[in-house]
């Protein structure tokens, strides 16, 4: 059997036991969906997935946020003066070194809130990147990072107790308002986070968006980088422009121009008094399964590398 076969059927029995187990679950507590191992050495997912180590070349993100991959990544360390990495199992604390170097910066930051002495650091990328086993679209070239909503306020936590902890919703009504979790270190980390000239966005529920608009004094140039989106009140995740330079890096259009506060508004609205559904809307189309010869052309010299 090749090694690329051999990882393969590894990934595959691994994703089967963490799954059965529920070790393999996502922040709040709840199971990660199953993966089908049959398919996995067919499809992008499969093989980025089975590599548990960054690819031997110079650092560069490929691509875009949701269809791409990273060379030469980075791994944040499972644990730091300010932060410890969650869900060691999944392999995905790794990134671009500048989004390691930035989410040590948070970290540091977010030990100055009274109750945090540091950040719990979610998701970021697999080992080269490319489409995940489970969960997101995005987080494929090394630039997006998922930080918990709980409060670091242990940074001593066991392997096991990384695995089963869970983080706290932040949301109340759909996501129409924050509920008492959220508290005024929540927006000082989030303000914080997009007041980095790194940052490209910030999405987080709508009603968290809403509280901060309300809340905000003074400068509020770094709400426009704040941006509503379905979820994100068990963590906000932060996504960070191309580095510069790097020219196969391809970046998201910038936020519309001003605070996005009416935006976000809108979408409060939506979810207190939902428009009656489009009769005309074309029914939602299957998502195929990315393969690598959907990604840059870089990324199958990057599963390749050693």
């Amino acid at each position: 059997m090749s090694s690329v076969r051999r990882s393969l059927s590894l990934i595959a029995t691994l994703v089967l036991c963490a799954c059965a187990g529920g070790a393999d679950t996502n922040i709040d507590g709840t199971r990660l969906p199953d993966v089908d191992p049959a398919t996995l050495q067919n499809i992008a997912k499969g093989q980025f997935g089975a590599k548990r180590r960054a690819s031997a070349q110079a650092p560069a993100p490929l691509g875009g946020y949701a269809r791409g991959c990273i060379a030469g990544a980075e791994q944040l360390a499972e644990t730091g003066p300010t932060w410890q990495a969650m869900r060691l199992s999944r392999n995905r604390n790794w990134g671009h070194p500048e989004l390691v170097d930035y989410v040590q910066d948070l970290s540091r930051k977010a030990a100055a809130q009274p109750g945090w002495a540091g950040l719990y650091v979610g998701d970021m990328s697999q080992p080269r990147g490319g489409p995940m086993l489970t969960g997101h679209r995005s987080h494929q070239i090394g630039l997006d990072a998922d930080i918990w909503m709980l409060p670091a306020n242990n940074l001593n936590l066991s392997v096991t107790e990384r695995e089963n902890i869970s983080s706290i919703s932040t949301r109340r009504a759909n996501g129409a308002y924050t509920n008492s979790n959220w508290t005024r270190a929540h927006h000082e980390i989030i303000k914080a986070a997009a007041s980095d000239r790194r940052t490209a966005r910030i999405f987080v529920f709508p009603g968290a968006k809403v509280q901060m608009c309300k809340d905000a004094k003074g400068d509020r140039s770094w709400l426009r980088k704040v941006r509503p989106w379905w979820g994100h009140h068990y963590h906000f995740h932060v996504r960070l422009n191309c580095p510069r330079g790097d020219s196969a890096c391809v970046n998201q259009s910038p936020p519309p121009p001003g605070d996005g506060c009416a935006d976000a508004q809108q979408w409060v609205d939506n979810i207190l008094n939902p428009p009656p559904p489009d009769p005309n809307a074309p029914k939602p189309k299957p998502r195929r399964e990315l393969r690598v010869a959907d990604l840059p052309q870089q990324c199958a010299g990057v599963l390749a590398s050693r």
